[in-house]
Protein backbone atom coordinates (compact mmCIF):
# COMPACT_ATOMS: atom_id res chain seq x y z
CA UNK A 1 0.00 0.00 0.00
CA UNK A 2 1.33 3.14 -1.20
CA UNK A 3 1.73 5.84 1.95
CA UNK A 4 0.43 9.32 1.96
CA UNK A 5 1.75 12.34 3.83
CA UNK A 6 1.63 12.61 7.34
CA UNK A 7 -1.83 14.09 8.65
CA UNK A 8 -1.05 17.88 9.63
CA UNK A 9 -3.46 18.67 11.44
CA UNK A 10 -3.03 15.90 14.25
CA UNK A 11 0.79 16.98 14.07
CA UNK A 12 0.20 20.22 14.15
CA UNK A 13 -2.14 19.72 17.32
CA UNK A 14 0.55 17.23 18.67
CA UNK A 15 3.71 20.16 19.00
CA UNK A 16 1.31 22.92 20.03
CA UNK A 17 0.70 20.74 23.13
CA UNK A 18 4.12 19.93 22.76
CA UNK A 19 5.34 23.62 22.89
CA UNK A 20 2.81 24.58 25.52
CA UNK A 21 4.13 21.69 27.85
CA UNK A 22 7.58 22.42 27.71
CA UNK A 23 7.19 26.03 28.33
CA UNK A 24 4.85 25.10 31.49
CA UNK A 25 7.03 22.20 33.12
CA UNK A 26 9.99 25.14 32.68
CA UNK A 27 7.69 27.66 34.47
CA UNK A 28 6.49 25.34 36.91
CA UNK A 29 10.10 24.23 37.74
CA UNK A 30 10.98 27.08 39.29
CA UNK A 31 8.99 26.63 42.03
CA UNK A 32 11.36 23.32 42.72
CA UNK A 33 14.49 25.11 42.14
CA UNK A 34 13.47 27.58 45.07
CA UNK A 35 13.38 25.09 47.10
CA UNK A 36 16.16 22.41 46.15
CA UNK A 37 18.72 22.91 43.42
CA UNK A 38 19.61 19.74 43.03
CA UNK A 39 16.17 18.36 42.47
CA UNK A 40 16.02 20.52 39.97
CA UNK A 41 18.82 20.12 37.79
CA UNK A 42 17.78 16.01 38.60
CA UNK A 43 13.98 16.89 37.53
CA UNK A 44 15.28 18.58 34.89
CA UNK A 45 17.33 16.33 33.21
CA UNK A 46 14.77 13.15 33.56
CA UNK A 47 12.09 15.33 31.10
CA UNK A 48 15.14 16.94 29.27
CA UNK A 49 17.30 13.39 27.98
CA UNK A 50 14.55 10.94 28.73
CA UNK A 51 11.84 12.17 28.17
CA UNK A 52 12.23 14.70 25.14
CA UNK A 53 15.79 13.60 24.07
CA UNK A 54 14.97 10.17 23.81
CA UNK A 55 11.26 10.19 23.25
CA UNK A 56 11.82 12.24 19.93
CA UNK A 57 14.23 9.86 18.50
CA UNK A 58 12.14 7.02 19.22
CA UNK A 59 9.16 8.84 18.05
CA UNK A 60 11.48 9.14 14.47
CA UNK A 61 11.74 5.66 14.48
CA UNK A 62 8.78 4.39 15.48
CA UNK A 63 7.37 6.71 12.57
CA UNK A 64 9.76 5.51 10.16
CA UNK A 65 9.18 1.40 11.20
CA UNK A 66 6.21 -0.58 9.41
CA UNK A 67 3.49 -0.49 11.99
CA UNK A 68 2.85 -4.06 11.40
CA UNK A 69 6.06 -5.11 12.65
CA UNK A 70 4.41 -4.71 15.98
CA UNK A 71 1.85 -6.83 15.38
CA UNK A 72 4.52 -9.44 14.54
CA UNK A 73 6.02 -9.51 17.37
CA UNK A 74 3.19 -7.96 19.95
CA UNK A 75 3.26 -11.13 22.12
CA UNK A 76 6.84 -10.62 22.99
CA UNK A 77 6.54 -6.69 23.41
CA UNK A 78 3.93 -7.21 26.12
CA UNK A 79 6.27 -10.31 28.00
CA UNK A 80 9.07 -8.17 28.13
CA UNK A 81 7.21 -4.92 29.54
CA UNK A 82 5.09 -7.74 31.99
CA UNK A 83 8.69 -8.81 32.70
CA UNK A 84 10.48 -5.25 33.17
CA UNK A 85 7.89 -4.48 35.47
CA UNK A 86 7.85 -7.15 37.77
CA UNK A 87 11.81 -6.40 37.87
CA UNK A 88 11.12 -3.62 40.09
CA UNK A 89 10.76 -6.02 43.43
CA UNK A 90 14.34 -7.71 42.24
CA UNK A 91 16.28 -6.53 45.60
CA UNK A 92 19.28 -3.83 44.22
CA UNK A 93 17.47 -3.02 40.82
CA UNK A 94 14.24 -1.76 41.89
CA UNK A 95 13.45 1.49 43.77
CA UNK A 96 11.07 2.78 46.40
CA UNK A 97 9.66 6.08 47.40
CA UNK A 98 7.63 6.99 49.46
CA UNK A 99 6.18 3.47 50.03
CA UNK A 100 5.67 2.51 46.46
CA UNK A 101 8.11 0.31 44.65
CA UNK A 102 7.49 1.45 40.74
CA UNK A 103 10.81 2.49 39.58
CA UNK A 104 13.81 0.54 38.28
CA UNK A 105 17.42 2.47 39.44
CA UNK A 106 19.55 3.13 36.20
CA UNK A 107 22.42 4.62 37.88
CA UNK A 108 22.35 7.76 36.18
CA UNK A 109 18.17 7.91 35.83
CA UNK A 110 15.26 6.24 37.26
CA UNK A 111 12.93 4.22 34.95
CA UNK A 112 9.33 3.72 35.43
CA UNK A 113 9.04 0.20 33.59
CA UNK A 114 5.12 0.34 33.86
CA UNK A 115 5.02 3.19 31.51
CA UNK A 116 5.93 0.83 28.70
CA UNK A 117 3.40 -2.22 29.77
CA UNK A 118 0.42 0.22 29.29
CA UNK A 119 1.92 0.45 25.57
CA UNK A 120 2.59 -2.91 25.61
CA UNK A 121 -0.54 -4.04 26.40
CA UNK A 122 -2.38 -1.82 23.69
CA UNK A 123 0.06 -3.47 21.21
CA UNK A 124 -0.73 -6.84 22.32
CA UNK A 125 -4.01 -6.45 22.88
CA UNK A 126 -5.17 -4.94 19.40
CA UNK A 127 -3.24 -7.77 17.92
CA UNK A 128 -5.34 -10.26 19.77
CA UNK A 129 -8.48 -8.53 18.60
CA UNK A 130 -7.48 -8.24 14.98
CA UNK A 131 -6.93 -12.17 15.16
CA UNK A 132 -9.82 -12.84 16.76
CA UNK A 133 -11.95 -10.51 14.57
CA UNK A 134 -15.81 -11.96 14.58
CA UNK A 135 -14.67 -14.34 17.22
CA UNK A 136 -14.63 -11.31 19.90
CA UNK A 137 -18.04 -11.63 20.52
CA UNK A 138 -17.38 -15.18 22.22
CA UNK A 139 -16.93 -15.26 25.59
CA UNK A 140 -13.59 -17.16 25.38
CA UNK A 141 -12.08 -14.96 22.34
CA UNK A 142 -12.67 -12.01 24.04
CA UNK A 143 -13.41 -10.84 27.57
CA UNK A 144 -11.88 -14.13 28.85
CA UNK A 145 -8.21 -13.07 27.49
CA UNK A 146 -9.05 -9.90 28.51
CA UNK A 147 -9.98 -10.74 32.13
CA UNK A 148 -6.26 -12.86 32.14
CA UNK A 149 -4.91 -9.63 31.12
CA UNK A 150 -6.04 -7.80 33.31
CA UNK A 151 -5.73 -10.28 36.69
CA UNK A 152 -1.48 -11.14 35.82
CA UNK A 153 -1.37 -6.94 35.46
CA UNK A 154 -3.37 -6.62 39.29
CA UNK A 155 -1.22 -9.06 40.31
CA UNK A 156 2.06 -6.71 39.29
CA UNK A 157 0.66 -3.44 39.83
CA UNK A 158 -1.68 -4.18 42.74
CA UNK A 159 2.15 -4.82 44.96
CA UNK A 160 3.67 -1.81 43.84
CA UNK A 161 1.23 -0.53 44.50
CA UNK A 162 0.34 1.48 41.54
CA UNK A 163 -3.89 1.14 41.68
CA UNK A 164 -4.05 4.37 38.80
CA UNK A 165 -2.04 2.51 36.21
CA UNK A 166 -4.44 -0.45 36.29
CA UNK A 167 -7.41 1.46 36.27
CA UNK A 168 -6.18 3.35 32.60
CA UNK A 169 -5.19 -0.15 31.52
CA UNK A 170 -8.65 -1.53 32.41
CA UNK A 171 -10.67 1.64 30.90
CA UNK A 172 -8.26 1.55 27.87
CA UNK A 173 -8.81 -2.37 27.52
CA UNK A 174 -12.75 -2.41 27.76
CA UNK A 175 -13.16 0.32 25.03
CA UNK A 176 -11.07 -1.61 22.93
CA UNK A 177 -13.30 -4.32 23.56
CA UNK A 178 -16.08 -1.94 22.41
CA UNK A 179 -14.23 -0.88 19.41
CA UNK A 180 -13.72 -4.42 18.26
CA UNK A 181 -17.42 -5.06 18.25
CA UNK A 182 -17.29 -7.45 21.71
CA UNK A 183 -20.73 -7.94 23.37
CA UNK A 184 -21.59 -5.23 25.39
CA UNK A 185 -23.17 -7.43 28.23
CA UNK A 186 -19.88 -8.81 28.88
CA UNK A 187 -17.76 -5.84 28.87
CA UNK A 188 -20.20 -4.27 31.47
CA UNK A 189 -19.91 -7.13 33.72
CA UNK A 190 -16.23 -6.84 33.48
CA UNK A 191 -16.44 -2.88 33.88
CA UNK A 192 -18.52 -3.92 37.01
CA UNK A 193 -16.47 -6.54 38.42
CA UNK A 194 -13.21 -4.29 38.39
CA UNK A 195 -15.28 -1.71 40.07
CA UNK A 196 -16.01 -4.33 42.68
CA UNK A 197 -11.90 -5.70 43.09
CA UNK A 198 -11.24 -1.63 43.55
CA UNK A 199 -13.74 -0.94 46.24
CA UNK A 200 -12.82 -4.33 48.46
CA UNK A 201 -8.82 -2.33 47.76
CA UNK A 202 -10.03 0.56 48.75
CA UNK A 203 -11.30 -1.10 51.80
CA UNK A 204 -8.35 -2.83 52.91
CA UNK A 205 -5.71 -0.35 51.93
CA UNK A 206 -5.23 3.06 54.33
CA UNK A 207 -4.03 5.21 51.52
CA UNK A 208 -6.95 4.37 48.78
CA UNK A 209 -9.22 5.00 51.68
CA UNK A 210 -7.71 8.56 52.76
CA UNK A 211 -8.31 9.73 49.12
CA UNK A 212 -11.47 8.55 49.09
CA UNK A 213 -12.03 10.62 52.06
CA UNK A 214 -10.47 13.64 50.99
CA UNK A 215 -12.79 13.44 47.38
CA UNK A 216 -15.97 13.34 49.18
CA UNK A 217 -15.04 15.80 51.52
CA UNK A 218 -12.42 18.27 50.86
CA UNK A 219 -12.05 20.60 53.79
CA UNK A 220 -11.43 17.18 56.05
CA UNK A 221 -8.26 17.60 57.13
CA UNK A 222 -6.55 20.85 55.40
CA UNK A 223 -3.07 20.42 56.87
CA UNK A 224 -3.05 16.51 55.95
CA UNK A 225 -4.50 14.71 53.08
CA UNK A 226 -6.54 17.71 52.04
CA UNK A 227 -3.68 19.74 51.37
CA UNK A 228 -2.78 19.14 47.91
CA UNK A 229 -6.52 19.72 46.40
CA UNK A 230 -6.83 22.88 48.83
CA UNK A 231 -3.63 24.45 47.62
CA UNK A 232 -4.61 23.42 43.68
CA UNK A 233 -8.19 25.05 44.24
CA UNK A 234 -6.51 28.49 45.67
CA UNK A 235 -3.80 28.40 42.84
CA UNK A 236 -6.86 27.74 39.78
CA UNK A 237 -9.15 30.12 41.37
CA UNK A 238 -6.35 32.88 42.00
CA UNK A 239 -5.71 32.83 38.09
CA UNK A 240 -9.55 34.31 37.33
CA UNK A 241 -10.31 34.49 33.70
CA UNK A 242 -6.71 35.66 32.37
CA UNK A 243 -4.28 34.90 34.74
CA UNK A 244 -1.60 35.96 36.50
CA UNK A 245 0.67 35.70 33.31
CA UNK A 246 3.48 33.34 32.07
CA UNK A 247 5.60 32.73 35.00
CA UNK A 248 4.20 34.36 37.89
CA UNK A 249 2.30 31.54 39.69
CA UNK A 250 3.22 32.12 43.48
CA UNK A 251 1.32 28.45 44.76
CA UNK A 252 4.09 26.94 42.80
CA UNK A 253 7.09 28.11 44.76
CA UNK A 254 5.84 27.20 48.63
CA UNK A 255 2.72 25.40 48.59
CA UNK A 256 1.73 23.37 45.39
CA UNK A 257 3.37 20.20 46.35
CA UNK A 258 4.95 18.88 42.99
CA UNK A 259 4.30 21.81 40.72
CA UNK A 260 6.42 20.11 37.83
CA UNK A 261 4.04 17.11 37.99
CA UNK A 262 0.63 15.82 39.62
CA UNK A 263 -0.22 19.93 40.33
CA UNK A 264 1.25 21.24 36.85
CA UNK A 265 -2.78 21.91 35.77
CA UNK A 266 -2.90 23.88 38.72
CA UNK A 267 0.17 25.98 37.64
CA UNK A 268 -1.54 26.49 34.41
CA UNK A 269 -4.29 27.76 36.03
CA UNK A 270 -3.16 30.28 38.12
CA UNK A 271 -0.82 31.85 35.26
CA UNK A 272 -3.04 31.40 32.25
CA UNK A 273 -6.20 31.70 33.98
CA UNK A 274 -9.87 29.78 33.03
CA UNK A 275 -9.46 30.73 29.38
CA UNK A 276 -6.10 29.21 29.05
CA UNK A 277 -7.41 25.81 31.09
CA UNK A 278 -10.28 26.03 28.08
CA UNK A 279 -7.69 26.32 25.51
CA UNK A 280 -6.26 23.12 27.22
CA UNK A 281 -8.95 21.04 27.50
CA UNK A 282 -9.99 21.86 23.65
CA UNK A 283 -6.55 21.08 22.79
CA UNK A 284 -7.09 17.38 24.23
CA UNK A 285 -10.30 17.19 22.81
CA UNK A 286 -9.16 17.87 19.37
CA UNK A 287 -6.51 15.15 19.82
CA UNK A 288 -8.70 12.81 20.71
CA UNK A 289 -11.75 13.58 17.74
CA UNK A 290 -8.45 13.76 15.29
CA UNK A 291 -6.46 10.59 16.57
CA UNK A 292 -10.13 8.63 16.84
CA UNK A 293 -10.65 10.10 13.20
CA UNK A 294 -7.18 8.22 12.05
CA UNK A 295 -7.87 5.55 13.87
CA UNK A 296 -11.47 4.94 11.68
CA UNK A 297 -9.62 5.42 8.55
CA UNK A 298 -6.77 3.24 9.10
CA UNK A 299 -6.20 0.37 6.59
CA UNK A 300 -7.04 -2.34 8.88
CA UNK A 301 -8.25 -3.98 12.09
CA UNK A 302 -4.88 -4.10 14.14
CA UNK A 303 -4.16 -0.66 13.12
CA UNK A 304 -7.59 0.65 13.90
CA UNK A 305 -7.77 -0.85 17.08
CA UNK A 306 -3.42 0.05 17.89
CA UNK A 307 -3.97 3.93 17.14
CA UNK A 308 -7.57 3.99 19.17
CA UNK A 309 -5.74 2.43 21.99
CA UNK A 310 -3.15 4.92 21.95
CA UNK A 311 -5.50 8.01 21.95
CA UNK A 312 -7.78 6.61 24.46
CA UNK A 313 -5.05 5.56 26.98
CA UNK A 314 -3.22 9.20 26.30
CA UNK A 315 -6.93 11.03 26.86
CA UNK A 316 -7.90 9.41 29.89
CA UNK A 317 -4.91 9.84 31.87
CA UNK A 318 -4.87 13.54 31.04
CA UNK A 319 -8.60 13.88 31.88
CA UNK A 320 -8.17 11.63 35.07
CA UNK A 321 -5.35 14.14 35.88
CA UNK A 322 -7.49 17.05 35.18
CA UNK A 323 -10.14 15.48 37.14
CA UNK A 324 -8.48 15.36 40.01
CA UNK A 325 -6.49 18.68 40.17
CA UNK A 326 -9.90 19.94 40.18
CA UNK A 327 -11.58 18.02 42.25
CA UNK A 328 -13.55 16.27 40.35
CA UNK A 329 -12.05 12.77 40.64
CA UNK A 330 -10.01 11.64 43.52
CA UNK A 331 -6.60 12.42 43.77
CA UNK A 332 -4.19 9.67 41.47
CA UNK A 333 -1.15 10.93 40.70
CA UNK A 334 -0.84 10.28 36.75
CA UNK A 335 0.52 12.84 35.07
CA UNK A 336 -1.02 15.50 32.58
CA UNK A 337 0.57 13.88 29.17
CA UNK A 338 3.07 16.08 26.82
CA UNK A 339 2.83 18.88 30.21
CA UNK A 340 3.84 17.52 33.49
CA UNK A 341 7.29 15.87 34.64
CA UNK A 342 7.65 12.14 33.86
CA UNK A 343 10.68 11.16 31.60
CA UNK A 344 9.69 7.48 31.13
CA UNK A 345 5.86 8.56 30.40
CA UNK A 346 7.12 11.01 28.13
CA UNK A 347 9.19 9.33 26.19
CA UNK A 348 6.78 6.30 26.05
CA UNK A 349 4.02 8.83 24.55
CA UNK A 350 6.35 10.07 22.27
CA UNK A 351 7.05 6.94 20.65
CA UNK A 352 3.37 6.13 20.56
CA UNK A 353 2.79 9.27 18.71
CA UNK A 354 5.20 8.04 16.23
CA UNK A 355 3.48 5.11 15.64
CA UNK A 356 0.04 7.02 15.12
CA UNK A 357 1.70 9.52 12.41
CA UNK A 358 2.93 6.20 10.40
CA UNK A 359 -0.37 4.85 10.65
CA UNK A 360 -2.09 8.26 9.72
CA UNK A 361 -0.51 8.09 6.41
CA UNK A 362 -2.63 5.28 5.23
CA UNK A 363 -6.08 6.29 5.70
CA UNK A 364 -8.36 5.21 3.63
CA UNK A 365 -10.55 8.65 3.35
CA UNK A 366 -9.10 12.15 2.34
CA UNK A 367 -8.49 14.31 5.59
Amino acid sequence: MKGKKIDKFFLIIVFIMIAIGAAMFVSASLGILARNESVFYSVLFSQLILGFGMGFVGMYFSYKTNYKILRKYSFYIFLGSILLTAAVFIPGIGWSRLGATRWIDLVFMRFQPVELLKFGFVIYFAAWLSWAKNKVEDFRFGILPFGILLALIAVILFNQPDTKSFILIAITGMCMLFISGASMKWISVVGVGAVVVLGFLVFFTPYLQERVKTFLDPSQDPQGSSYQIQQSMIAIGSGGVFGRGYGQSIQKFSYLPEPQGDSIFAVMGEELGFVGLVIIIVLYLLFVLRGLRIANNSPDLFSRLLVSGIVILIAAQSFMNIASVTGVFPLTGVPLVFMSHGGTSLMIDLIAIGIIFQISKYQQKSS
